[in-house]
């Protein structure tokens, strides 16, 4: 077991030089895959802008004192959340502000949402167009307030928060994408190295003969440059007189 373990410390402190050894190209390729992501980001993808609205359901009847009216507004506010994203309320607000979106469109568009333990419907709107998704929030809190008078029979719904003018796009985050691109292109990068080390099973040192082979050396004898370029240079004449003989 100790052999064992001494042998995977060896193995992954080996990896570990090995990238150490290729770190410029490591931290070159997560250079580019994120400067390539802010890139894509900034020029090919289409900036969303979300706008809220918050409306307010109580009815005016209603006692703060009586629990039962309290869970009521609670329980209408889930049934509201449905009626916004109804043909009705949406085709309305497509007719009030003459969008070319359709139903499916616009049903993509919004988003409703209440805050545990409240009464309070938040609705929003997305739209690469921030002044068309502030107009369209605030046509559709107007709209879904009337509804539910009209639909529902209800105390129509308090208007609490108008609708804002979005300055920032909520998507895409250039900062997020940047940082993902960075650690893909360092992981790529570390992969692709590594893969290549580990299949190459060429004899190099003393240490791979010892490793790959099972045998100690007794000595080395280094050679110099022009027997190292004669060698070169008998092993291509042997591929080329090889060619020629086929």
């Amino acid at each position: 077991m100790y052999e064992n373990n001494d042998e995977i410390e060896i193995d992954l402190r080996e990896l570990f030089f090995v990238l150490k050894k290729h770190v410029l190209i490591v931290i070159l390729t997560a250079v580019v895959f994120a400067g390539g992501a802010g890139v894509i980001t900034k020029f090919a993808m289409t900036p969303i802008y979300s706008s809220t609205a918050q409306l307010y359901v109580f009815s005016k009847n209603t006692s703060l004192a009586n629990l039962t009216d309290l869970e009521l507004g609670t329980k209408l506010t889930q049934d509201y959340m449905v009626l916004v994203t109804t043909r009705p309320v949406l085709n309305q607000v497509i007719k009030d502000l003459k969008l070319s979106y359709t139903y499916e469109d616009m049903v993509g568009k919004v988003t409703a949402q209440n805050p545990t333990d409240t009464r309070i419907l938040q609705l929003t709107v997305s739209d690469p167009d921030p002044e068309l998704a502030q107009k369209m929030t605030q046509d559709l809190a107007k709209v879904t307030s009337t509804m539910v008078a009209k639909k529902m029979a209800m105390d129509a719904p308090t208007i609490l928060e108008d609708s804002y003018l979005p300055k920032n796009p909520d998507s895409p985050n250039t900062k997020k994408n940047v940082l993902a691109g960075g650690i893909l292109g360092l992981c790529l990068a570390a992969f692709i190295i590594l893969l290549i080390h580990l299949m190459n099973d060429t004899v190099r040192t003393e240490d791979d003969i010892e490793k790959y082979l099972g045998l100690n050396t007794l000595t080395s004898i280094p050679l110099n440059k022009e027997e190292a370029k004669e060698r070169k240079h008998k092993g291509r004449h042997k591929r080329k007189g090889a060619k020629k003989t086929k």
